[in-house]
């Protein structure tokens, strides 16, 4: 039998510019695709189910709390924008390659894609077993491009401690979907269109 030899792959540091748009986009899409998935096979094995995760039960209150979190995130955002030097919010160029050349359709699809993959796994199935403190750091922790940065880490616990939050405060997931929907997508759109102006 042969052996399997490991030490052929290596892993490096891919420079932004290295890059391609093919590329990076099959990779958020299969990245998504693998989130998505691990969250429901977790989420079959624990209570509560699917059906009451994705209830409507609190009705208009869904996106109330959603679209309410999403601004005060934004408003969050454009101060630290304001006040703080660009290279503390640094991101390695990824934002900017995600949606600069994008299409408004894209940009909802990407931002609709991430919000629910991204929601399922870490709100729908992690945070139901380690609650939203350390749903919140793992969130953080794989949000790599931004651990350089004590304060963009510390900004993105924060937004998915809220988001974890307002999951608990409505018991449905379509809030925090909504909320990071509208965070990605206005976000994405600030990208693509200040850049034309």
């Amino acid at each position: 039998m042969k052996k399997f030899n490991f030490k052929q792959f290596k892993f490096r540091q891919v420079n932004v510019d290295e890059v391609d748009d093919r590329f990076l986009i099959m990779n958020l899409y299969f990245t998504q695709l693998l989130v998505v998935l691990l969250g429901v096979i977790i989420m079959l094995f624990q209570k509560p189910s699917l059906a009451q995760m994705f209830s409507w039960k609190q009705g208009i209150s869904i996106p109330i709390w959603g679209v309410a979190f999403a601004l005060a995130v934004l408003i969050v955002d454009v101060i630290i924008s304001r006040w703080v030097p660009p290279e503390v919010t640094d991101d390695g160029g990824i934002n900017e390659l995600l949606f600069k050349n994008r299409p408004l359709w894209h940009i909802t699809v990407m931002s609709l894609v991430v919000a629910i993959c991204e929601e399922v796994l870490f709100r729908g199935a992690i945070q139901a077993s380690w609650g939203p403190y350390w749903t919140s750091i793992l969130f953080a922790a794989i949000h790599i491009r931004y651990l350089q940065h004590w304060l963009m880490t510390g900004l993105v616990f924060s937004i998915s401690y809220g988001l974890g939050w307002i999951y608990i405060q409505t018991g449905s997931l379509w809030t925090p979907i909504a909320a990071h929907f509208v965070i990605d997508f206005i976000m994405g759109c600030i990208i693509r269109y200040r850049r034309e102006n």
